[in-house]
């Protein structure tokens, strides 16, 4: 299989709009790396300039050690699978997954030895002889995949695969391609603007927005070390909570007030945050960090209303009001017996946990993290020696 490297790589389209700008990256061989972000990032757009779809205005694509700028699509030797599964009706699924290799006259001994191997990975053998219309929508997109198997590529590219799929049917898919990624050892890029489909499916996650690359990292990674106030809220199901706070100084110790109940960050939380005393900020705590408390804790207790609830079963979302804020808490059913609508309760963040982002930056567009410090050299653009993401130029040369 092979490494993929985009050094600097932007497009830009008529009327110099900017659809990606400065994407460093680099994909290493048998990896499965996703991209993520919401509608309008740039995540198709880099992917379609991998395969040649779109054509390159700034930087450098190297497959395999081989640079790719010019290259026709053909001769990549990479295999996309599309949100639409753009199979051929009037051919049975053999045809449609041999139809590729028919084309570059591949023996018929290799053809047929290629779909059976695809058929038999994706459990496809009983369907060779079907239409399309025979088959459920699973299995349509499976021969998708399997018609990108037969070609036997050095990068698979899947584009949002399982956006037109039912939900537990792309829960399914989702456990059948990463097993697909496990049995070839395959390089595969993998778009979604869903973030479980990038959590529980890569092994990189790319986190894009408005054409600039977020982060990039292993997905626990990112959701334990968000570099910024938009990675923490968009990775992590239900997101992470922001209440605006005020940093204050209260004897020794540094606090962040919320208006009706402050807390006191840790030692090294506090060392950070005195540079901020008498701004706002943003305090941030997951929902599965809210820790539900029979009776108001002696520290750090959040008291606040119920507005809203969502049994799940194992679990319920708890909608929760604060002066004038808002936030979701994860609750296990047998934390109590039941929560009613409108009663008052109390939780105690888990303190190690939270996060705290910039509210008003002068100089820059994202909200940093302020209290930790974020390993992120992908910052760094190789072909120029300089800080690659230029909006948070500051940050990326102290977090190197």
């Amino acid at each position: 299989m092979a490494k993929v490297e985009l050094k600097g790589i932007g497009k830009i389209y008529d009327g110099n709009v900017r659809a990606v700008q400065n994407a460093n990256i680099t994909i290493e061989d048998k990896e499965f790396c996703v991209f993520v972000g919401p509608s309008g990032c740039g995540k198709s757009t880099t992917l379609r300039m991998v395969a040649g779809l779109e054509d390159i205005s700034e930087g450098e694509l190297w497959i395999d050690g081989d640079l790719m700028n010019d290259v026709p699509p053909k001769d990549r030797n990479i295999a996309m699978v599309f949100q639409n599964y753009a199979l051929y009706p009037h051919m049975t699924v053999y045809d449609n997954m041999a139809f590729g290799l028919k084309i570059r006259k591949m023996d018929k001994a290799e053809i047929q030895r290629r779909v059976d191997d695809a058929a038999k990975i994706l459990g496809l053998t009983q369907y060779l002889d079907r239409k399309p219309k025979a088959l459920s929508g699973g299995q349509r997109q499976r021969v998708a995949v399997g018609r990108a198997i037969v070609r036997n590529p050095k990068v698979f590219l899947f584009d949002e695969p399982l956006s037109n799929l039912d939900a537990k049917l792309r829960v399914t898919m989702r456990g059948e391609i990463a097993a697909l990624h496990q049995r070839l050892g395959a390089t595969m890029i993998y778009v979604t603007h869903d973030q479980i489909e990038a959590m529980t499916m890569g092994t990189k996650i790319v986190v894009m927005k408005d054409g600039h690359v977020q982060q990039i990292g292993e997905p626990l990674y990112l959701y334990n070390h968000p570099i910024n106030k938009f990675v923490a809220g968009f990775i992590g199901s239900p997101p992470m909570n922001f209440l605006t706070v005020t940093v204050k100084k209260v004897g020794d110790k540094i606090v962040v007030d919320e208006g009706s109940f402050s807390i006191t960050p840790t030692d090294e939380q506090q060392e950070k945050l005195k540079a901020y005393v008498g701004k706002e900020v943003y305090f941030g705590v997951r929902p599965e960090d809210l820790e539900y408390q029979e009776s108001p804790s002696a520290e750090n207790n959040m008291q606040m209303k119920i507005t809203n609830k969502e049994p799940l079963g194992a679990e319920t979302h708890l909608f929760l009001a604060t002066k004038g804020q808002n936030i979701v808490a994860r609750v296990q059913a047998a934390a109590k017996e039941g929560f009613k609508l409108g009663e008052t309760v109390n939780f105690r963040p888990r303190i190690d946990r939270c996060k705290y982002f910039v509210k008003n930056p002068e100089d820059l567009d994202e909200e940093k993290n302020i209290c930790e410090k974020i390993d992120a050299p992908w910052l760094t653009n190789p072909l120029t020696g300089k800080v690659g993401y230029d909006k948070i130029e500051g940050d990326a040369a102290a977090n190197s």
